[in-house]
């Protein structure tokens, strides 16, 4: 007996029951399986009346699940690249940025939790902090904060959010 393939809304249940995904990446997994992009363009306008896809709640998603590890600026890149309008997530990227300076320093203590004593060791940190995606000018008062020897939840003095990128 022949195991029948799930049909195209199926697919796309299934998908969704995983994880939440936006429109493009949804219609990009589920366009192999369909007989034409209409297809999958009706399926998707169904799916996001019936409420069972939502670009907000995959904007939330991402931002919950990637905040405490990344930085704003790899978030926005990964709102990009998941085919999101900047218009969707302006809001909430501002407000993750309201404390982009407490969760760098939490990662870099995860990571490192000792200031750098060379000029080889700050290039080493400085490039981790900056492939998770914090501004450079943030990763600069991280390490600084460290050098002066803050505690964690305190700012460097003069920090303003004119410092950030």
């Amino acid at each position: 007996m022949a195991v029948q393939a799930p049909s195209l809304k199926g697919r796309a249940l299934r998908l969704l029951t995983m994880r939440e995904h936006s429109r493009a990446e949804l219609a990009r997994k589920l366009a192999p399986h369909a007989e034409s992009a209409e297809q999958v363009d009706a399926l998707l306008d169904e799916l996001t009346a019936l409420g069972f896809l939502s670009e907000q709640r995959f904007v939330e998603s991402l931002l919950h699940r990637r905040a405490a590890r990344h930085g704003s600026v790899r978030i926005r890149q990964e709102l990009s690249a998941s085919g999101i309008d900047p218009a969707d997530y302006t809001e909430q990227l501002a407000s993750l940025q309201q404390d982009e300076f407490a969760r760098a320093r939490a990662v870099w203590s995860r990571r490192f939790d000792v200031a750098p004593t060379d000029p080889r060791e700050r290039a080493r940190q400085m490039r981790f902090l900056l492939g998770r995606g914090f501004s450079s000018s943030v990763a600069q008062q991280v390490l600084r904060a460290a050098a002066e020897g803050l505690p964690d939840d305190d700012s460097p003095a003069g920090w303003t959010l004119a410092d950030r990128d």
